[in-house]
């Protein structure tokens, strides 16, 4: 396997096109998670799903699955501002119908693979599963990640300090 410079070299190069795009790099200033901000979260579950691809040699398309983990979380709005009218609860349950519509809107070539990823990744709280091995894997690195973000803490086995 690569060293973690590179993996985080490739990550980079396949992630660079969306996390340097102007509206992206807005959600560093949405509060996520108590430790956290929307974009760092994003990037961290993506390169998260991208590093156990490349470690277990999964059979997945690598771009779909960080394009799909990148835009999970792409809602575009403040959910503890002063103006925003959504509640936490109700957040969890419309969030990725909301990031979805977003994501089609600036990237309307998405995949049938990536679109799944983005608007399936709250299950079990979402009542249907994802249906792909991407919408899986970032169901799984998002739960990963909130927990590490809530906690404040590294529940998972990469280093935050390694992750982008």
């Amino acid at each position: 396997m690569k060293s973690e410079e590179g993996l985080e070299k490739d990550f980079l190069e396949m992630a660079g096109e969306i996390i340097s795009s102007d509206e992206f790099i807005k959600m560093k200033k949405y509060k996520q998670h108590i430790h956290g901000n929307t974009y760092d979260h994003s990037v961290r579950v993506a390169y998260l799903c991208y590093r156990h691809c490349i470690k277990h040699k999964s059979k997945v398309n690598v771009g779909e699955l960080v394009r799909g983990a990148l835009l999970h979380d792409y809602f575009l709005y403040d959910l503890h501002g002063e103006d925003s009218n959504v509640s936490g609860i109700v957040h969890g349950y419309t969030h990725p119908s909301r990031a979805l519509e977003n994501a089609i809107r600036a990237y309307p070539d998405l995949s049938p693979t990536e679109r799944d990823a983005i608007r399936r990744h709250m299950f079990p709280l979402t009542p249907i599963p994802p249906r792909t091995r991407c919408g899986w894997l970032v169901c799984y690195y998002d739960k990963i990640a909130a927990l590490e973000e809530y906690f404040g803490k590294n529940v998972g086995r990469v280093k935050k300090k390694n992750c982008y």
